[in-house]
Parts: C-alpha cells; structure tokens; sequence
C-alpha cells in the first residue's frame, strides 16, 4: 500500500480486542506489513507458503488471515470502505437497488469433492460466485456455492439477508437465469422487485444490457486478481473472503486516488 492507501484503511480497520480492553492476544507484526501480505497474496495469486521472504512468515500471515474471516472482520471493513466510496460518490450509504448474477469458475485440484460441482450450461467443473452488487458496482453480497447449483436456488439463499441487513432496498435486476417463481417469491416473501433484464435475441455477439453491465464489470474487476482466476480454496468461506480483499484493495485505491477524503472516513 502507499502512505495515502494505508491513511484510509488504518482509519477504518476494525479495533482489535486487546487494543480497546477485552482479552487477547497483540499481534507480533505490523497490521500494515499484514495487510499487505494479504493483498500481495490476493492480488498475485501465489500460494501461501511462496510469501516472499520481505513479509512476515507465511503461517503467521495466514493465521491474520482466517482469524478475521472467523470474526467477520474483513467484512466490517470491506463494508467501512464501501460506505465511504459511496459518500464519496454523493451516494446514501445503503443501496435501494441491487443487481444479481452468478460467475461460474474452474476449480483447482485442492477443492473438495463436496464442495464443487459441474455447470452444464457452461461446461465448468469448479463453483459458481453468487454476487449481489449496488449501481456503483461495489459488492454487497456474495456466496460460493458449487458449480450445479442454480441461480435460482443461489438468489434464494443470498436474497433473505441482503433485504434484512439493507432496509432502503426495493429492487433488484438480474438475467434471465433467475425466472419462473423466483420473482413470485422475492415479492411475498421479501418485499423487493425482481426486474429481469433480458437480452434481445436479434443481436448477435456482445450486447451491453441495462444494468447487467454493472456486475458484469465487478466480475471484470475480480479476475485483476489472480488469486480468483479459478478456485484455490478448499473452504468456500475463503473464497468469499478472498474476494472482499479483492475489493477492499480495489475500494483502498479509488480512496487514496480522491483529492479530498470523504466526511464518513473522518466518522469511521
């Protein structure tokens, strides 16, 4: 990270136990030498133990790691950062409006059985990235599931609790992946809008849709990172954690780049 990207983040890092009087254990390295590991990691798709030598040790990296993927750490600040992309954008830190979509990847020899699965419409043995992301892109939700499991079935999961944890949302778009009675559902039971966005059939080749591009671009922007070309982990709780470092490094750049910090970094 630059003084400018560590600037942000340090503003918004989430305050360890020990540091504010609860029990636990001060970690033996700088949080910046750590975050940075991380990214490196993310961003370069190396395994753990091929850290170079200029980090801290590799175990004690990933120990940083899982340990806020357990305390939904990561989470916090990937959400911190985004609020704070969106004030800067003159947007309200809760979206009204989502978009949904699913990415489908090849999974590595190190991925169980029981947790991969084959697309048949895309012919891919691996998982399948359920996204839910605002107009501006940003994620807002995402779950790794296998591959074999529909889009349907991957809205039905993630939707419930993306519309209790954001209370402006009214309305989400999606492709023609998620019709039959998922939008009878998504409106009974969740009070939101499902607008399928469907491709004309006349056009051939590429065709940018009404607010599909929007997560069509953030799959763009998780495939910079080398480490979510295809699947590493063997945990799906990993994988998603792998792809929120994947935006908070994206969210850190666009926040160091503005030439004024918005108001709610100050707030945290």
């Amino acid at each position: 990270m630059s003084d400018a990207e560590w600037a942000v983040v340090r503003d918004l890092l989430p305050v360890p136990g020990w540091l504010s009087g609860r029990r636990g254990r001060p970690e033996g390295y700088c949080h910046r030498q750590l975050i940075d590991a991380v990214r490196y990691l993310v961003g370069n798709g190396i395994k753990w133990r091929a850290m170079p030598a200029d980090f801290p040790p590799w175990p004690r990296v990933y120990a940083f790691f899982a340990r806020r993927r357990e305390a939904g750490l990561v989470t916090e600040l990937h959400d911190r950062l985004r609020e704070a992309v969106r004030a800067g954008e003159g947007r309200r830190p809760e979206p009204s409006a989502e978009v949904a979509d699913s990415q489908s990847v090849k999974a590595d020899a190190t991925v169980t059985f029981g947790s991969r699965g084959f697309d048949a419409g895309k012919k891919i043995n691996g998982r399948k990235r359920h996204l839910l992301t605002g107009t501006l892109g940003l994620l807002l939700a995402v779950l790794v599931t296998p591959a074999s499991v529909t889009d349907r079935d991957g809205a039905r999961a993630l939707l419930p609790a993306a519309a209790s944890r954001f209370q402006r949302l009214a309305r989400v778009w999606s492709d023609g992946g998620y019709t039959g009675d998922l939008a009878d559902w998504t409106a009974q039971h969740l009070g939101l809008v499902l607008d399928i966005v469907r491709r004309s059939e006349d056009v051939r080749g590429f065709q940018s849709l009404r607010r599909r591009w929007v997560v069509e671009r953030s799959f763009a922007w998780f495939l910079r990172s080398r480490r979510l070309v295809r699947d590493y982990e063997r945990r799906t709780d990993t994988s998603e954690a792998v792809i929120r470092w994947s935006m908070i490094a994206l969210m850190n750049r666009r926040l160091a780049a503005q030439p004024h910090r918005p108001a709610a970094l100050s707030a945290g």
